[in-house]
């Protein structure tokens, strides 16, 4: 009965915290005392001591002042924003608010200040002040307006009785405990992957509890792995039986009718570049030169609005989804597999309708002039990146190698101009995992960034970049692809992390700077760690009617046009270009939808992804017990050492207590821990060696432990490359 007690005293304090807040943010409040904020919320008798501790609480926390015995909201913290609350894995969150005039960039919610929001909800948002220098709006949520979801799928990871369970939910993360209930005759295991209806969500203080619901099997079955993720993170796998019957009404070829009213380009010269795995070929290019050395470039994108037009059926599923979700093997697609798979995918030597963009470029990259035509085009050649290097590289045969020559002069001119405007650019790797028939992984391979893929990518940026620029102009909607300035903090950050590397640049580096520093540090073993560093204190680019330019690429227009199948926002930007525009309302909910989907299919893609490495650890430990793993030091915290297993794509995370027997310092300065006894030194950059020591499929977490007889991180640690005066360049003016 104590518990119940406590349990149900714990839930009003949280009640009287949020009611006590909403009433200060009220228009007209003025500074009360104890006893008329008593009287005025009518607080029960019995609560009359609780409510003493929640103000005290409140004035302990700096959300409200005591002054004369008088309290009311601190001045900084008199604004309440509502808005759609994005959760990190690691338990903190950001909330798009729905103003997004008032509010442009998300509002901080730091992990304690959440109230077990779950990702998706709808909330209501108290700004309690700015982040320190420009990291924008810091709050604390208020209240949960709507939940986003009645039911969750996650893993048993602990049985607390016969009829009860702790369970791993992925989409709320580790800090959100929850508890599912069985009925007379059902049991779950330890490992069992479940769905769950949620009966009563949790707070700071009380678990989320949930009645069991059903299985979906064992965390020990691969091949479960995708059909759990989809559960788990909400994503729609099965089409609508509307959709998929309109997707077939179009049959497999082209109306003769449609080929008439279309700009004829089936007798150029057009390839398809792509991955290996690749089944769904949306972009297609031609490119021309004359005697003037002028380029003439085509980007073929099939023309997906043709066939999903407004409000329909397709258009409707579309909507749903909004992007295709990729995972090792496996593509959960966007639009039916009788549109993405085939009318849709421009496949070779047979007629496709397109969207065809018509650049003109002279000798030195400059873009003179553009067309956009509705076009039928018919493939010539579809070539893997593979393909086409081999080709270039003089190993294999091709009658289409001028024109891969061609597109490879012209890439190389789009990258000096992109340079010239401040545009950073990355050559990092990407990895594949290869999967088996049953989901089991079986190895992974590297795909460096090489020409083919950069070319591809130059050609795609431009298309972009000239429809944004378009239907700006013309006054026509767009959902802008928006990436704002990095902040300052983060910045100075990453200038520090720079220098660990055995670098030096400014706090605010100039993007001249900064690419002068990633063409130094490209030619070291740890260019790319330095990359990722990077690109990780650059803000999350997004979708947005109200353009504010994108500064990864330094461009004051810039939208995403090339992918119809697999995303929304570009068949939106299709139908613009043929007068079928959303309103600026409408835009907005596309935009904020299409964000925010993007965000949770990245969770889901990365969380299988994460899953997949680890049972690849677990089968190489299964055969070698002490199996060990080269890897380089990316980040030192006063705890323990985060680093990245290369061959695997992999971070992991090292707890100072299993480095070594040593009491380890942390120096901040040079971002390192050196023992005190040894004088051995680990700081951002170094060479170690790793092994697993034991793996949790349940979480996706992995505890390492550093192999002590490894050789000295000061010896294993590559020296930068020196330029021929003898110094270090340092940075460009």
């Amino acid at each position: 009965m104590a518990k119940k007690h406590h349990k149900r005293e714990d839930r009003v304090f949280d009640n009287l915290v949020t009611t006590v807040q909403q009433y200060m943010t009220g228009k007209g409040y003025t500074p009360s005392t104890f006893r008329e904020l008593y009287d005025r919320l009518g607080i029960a008798s019995q609560h009359k001591g609780l409510f003493r501790k929640v103000l005290k609480h409140l004035v302990d926390t700096d959300i409200i002042d005591c002054e004369k015995q008088r309290y009311a909201l601190q001045c900084n913290a008199k604004q309440v924003v509502t808005g759609t609350i994005s959760m990190h894995p690691r338990g903190f969150g950001f909330v798009s608010a729905d103003d997004p005039i008032a509010y442009p960039e998300d509002i901080f919610i730091p992990k304690h200040l959440t109230q077990q929001a779950v990702h998706g909800d709808d909330v209501e948002v108290l700004i309690t002040g700015e982040g320190r220098n420009d990291k924008g709006p810091e709050g604390r949520i208020l209240t949960i307006t709507r939940r986003a979801r009645t039911h969750i799928a996650g893993t048993v990871r602990e049985t607390l009785s016969k009829s009860q369970a702790l369970v791993y939910v992925p989409l709320l993360g580790e800090h959100h405990r929850v508890v599912v209930k069985t009925r007379r005759g059902e049991s779950v295991h330890v490992g069992d992957r479940i769905g769950m209806e949620v009966k009563e969500w949790g707070s700071e203080k009380n678990d989320t509890l949930c009645q069991f619901s059903h299985l979906i099997g064992h965390i020990s079955d691969p091949s479960l792995d995708i059909k759990a993720a989809v559960e788990e993170f909400e994503l729609r796998n099965t089409f609508s039986s509307a959709s998929v019957k309109e997707a077939k009404s179009f049959g497999t070829s082209i109306p003769r009718s449609e080929i008439a009213a279309r700009e004829d380009l089936r007798t150029w010269e057009t390839v398809t570049i792509d991955p290996d795995t690749a089944k769904d070929f949306d972009d297609a290019i031609s490119l021309e030169k004359d005697e003037y050395g002028r380029y003439q470039l085509g980007v073929h994108i099939a023309d997906a609005s043709y066939y999903v037009t407004s409000d329909s059926s397709l258009d409707r599923e579309a909507q749903r989804r909004c992007n295709s979700t990729y995972f090792p093997g496996k593509c959960i697609p966007m639009l039916p597999p009788a549109l993405s798979d085939n009318l849709c995918s421009l496949k070779p030597n047979v007629n496709r309708l397109a969207v065809s963009v018509l650049m003109t470029f002279d000798r030195t990259g400059l873009l003179l002039d553009y067309k956009i035509k509705r076009s039928v085009i018919r493939s010539d050649k579809r070539f893997s990146y593979g393909d086409a290097k081999l080709v270039l590289d003089g190993k294999r045969r091709s009658k289409h190698k001028a024109l891969l020559e061609r597109m490879v002069e012209l890439c190389d001119r789009l990258k000096a101009q992109r340079a010239k405007r401040g545009s950073i650019e990355f050559a990092l790797p990407d990895m594949v995992l290869r999967v088996d028939s049953k989901g089991m992984p079986t190895g992974t391979e590297i795909v460096e960034y090489d020409i083919t893929h950069q070319m591809i990518e130059e050609f795609m940026l431009k298309a972009n970049e000239v429809i944004a620029k378009h239907l700006s102009d013309t006054g026509k909607g767009v959902t802008f692809r928006i990436h704002q300035d990095p902040s300052e903090d983060d910045m100075k950050n990453f200038a520090g992390l720079a220098t660990a590397f055995g670098f030096k640049i400014p706090d605010k580096p100039s993007p001249y700077e900064l690419q002068a520093l990633f063409d130094e540090a490209i030619g070291t073993p740890y260019g790319q760690h330095l990359a990722i560093g990077y690109i990780r204190s650059m803000k999350l680019a997004y979708y947005s009617p109200n353009n504010i330019g994108h500064y990864g690429l330094s461009l004051e227009h810039y939208c995403h046009f090339t992918s119809p199948i697999r995303r929304y926002v570009d068949l939106v930007a299709h139908r613009s270009l043929w007068n079928d525009s959303l309103d600026t309302v409408e835009l907005q909910r596309v935009s904020d939808a299409c964000s925010e989907q993007e965000r949770l299919s990245s969770r889901a893609e990365n969380h299988v992804k994460a899953l997949k490495k680890l049972r690849l650890l677990d089968q190489h430990r299964l055969e070698d017990p002490n199996h060990q793993y080269e890897a380089v030091v990316t980040s030192v915290k006063p705890f323990g050492l985060t680093f990245d297993i290369r061959s695997l794509m992999l971070d992991g995370f090292i707890h100072i207590s299993r480095i070594g027997n040593d009491y380890f310092e942390y120096n901040e300065n040079n971002l390192s821990l050196t023992g005190a006894d040894r004088g051995v030194c680990y700081t951002v950059g170094d060479s170690i060696t790793v092994m697993p020591k034991g793996i949790d499929l349940i979480t996706c977490e992995c505890n390492w432990e550093l192999i002590p007889d490894s050789s000295s991180p000061q010896q294993s640690r590559p020296k930068p490359r020196r330029h021929k005066h003898g110094r270090r360049r340092e940075k460009r003016r």
